[in-house]
């Protein structure tokens, strides 16, 4: 039976760790190991890893960030395939079976699943992540720079094999944090993705409430595409240097886009928001038309709904940007 090792890499997150270890160990997978990599932290983390005694192996590191953990996890790994399980995650019991079973049927780099998303207590919303689901052959379309649709970092199984291609990942000061970038997208470039169109994991977000622009976990609105953008520019240096893959000097992401054109007309004014759509929404537009991912109708809904963005009442305005970029503002909306 081919083995599998469920890494959990945890910072501070004392409150959630329990959850997710548990879920790792009651996995009905026979094959399935469980780490346990702490960077550093200064809660009680610690004391609830080492309750678990032989149960898991653990691993203790000073703190250097997301990308350090990872490095150093994936270089530890033993076994032929392994989930990154973020510490306020949880994986449902059958997860890693189904993620064997797929992985059985063919040479794939990577396989990923839907997540549940939950509140900071754990409880469903109805919503899940991700909605749109990619083609196998998604990396012919990541060289041409265009990210495909993928789950957070726990709703993802690899192929160790790919992962150490891709790892380790340059650390510096400015790249503590995104490993998960590194993972889901170098791992494409490997080799072939898989899909399976169920929810295997919960996905915590800890602003679930829909009233905001930000969606689950991310980065500030105002941070994340200078953050997507350096990410992007280490993946070409890791592409070419090791993977003798040349990637687009640019990438197209909805995601990207979709941070600037939030905090570009969010609770802005009716003039600097037609400003912004006439002059700087070129980028926006393109990643929503020329998407490779989305349905006609898709394409069609979204353009028409950032077209209300132009409309001089601003409650209506900042209602359709929320709607736009927070799975939650929808799910809020439908259950009306």
């Amino acid at each position: 039976m081919n083995q599998v090792t469920v890494v959990i890499c945890n910072y501070n997150y004392e409150r959630y760790l329990a959850d997710a270890i548990d879920s790792a160990l009651n996995q009905d997978y026979p094959g399935t190991r469980v780490v346990v990599l702490d960077d550093g932290s200064t809660d009680g983390s610690r004391a609830i890893i080492e309750k678990y005694g032989s149960r898991i192996t653990a691993i203790f590191q000073e703190n250097g960030g997301q990308v350090s953990a990872y490095n150093h996890a994936i270089s530890a790994l033993e076994t032929e395939y392994a989930i990154l399980l973020d510490s306020d995650d949880i994986l449902y019991p059958s997860a890693v079976s189904e993620v064997m079973e797929l992985f059985s049927s063919g040479a794939w780099a990577k396989v990923q699943f839907r997540l549940d998303v939950m509140d900071a207590n754990g409880a469903t919303t109805g919503a899940y992540v991700p909605n749109t689901e990619p083609p196998p052959n998604c990396g012919e379309l990541l060289q041409a720079g265009w990210l495909y649709p993928s789950p957070p970092a726990s709703g993802n199984a690899y192929r160790v094999s790919a992962l150490k291609q891709v790892f380790p990942v340059p650390a510096p000061g400015i790249n503590r944090y995104g490993a998960d970038f590194f993972a889901i997208y170098g791992a494409a470039l490997v080799g072939p993705v898989a899909t399976l169109r169920k929810s295997l994991g919960g996905y915590r977000v800890h602003n679930a409430d829909g009233g905001t622009v930000s969606f689950a976990n991310s980065e500030q609105i105002s941070k994340a595409p200078k953050a997507l953008g350096m990410r992007w520019a280490i993946l070409r240096n890791i592409a070419r240097s090791r993977l003798g893959i040349e990637l687009s000097p640019t990438f197209h992401d909805f995601g990207h886009e979709k941070a600037i054109f939030c905090s570009s007309v969010y609770r802005a004014t009716f003039a600097h928001r037609w400003r912004w759509m006439m002059r700087d929404s070129r980028g926006y537009f393109h990643a929503i038309l020329a998407n490779p991912f989305w349905s006609v109708k898709k394409k069609f809904g979204t353009v028409v709904l950032s077209g209300l963005c132009l409309v001089p009442y601003s409650p209506l305005s900042d209602f359709v940007v929320r709607y736009i970029s927070n799975p939650l503002a929808r799910r809020r909306m439908a259950q009306r």
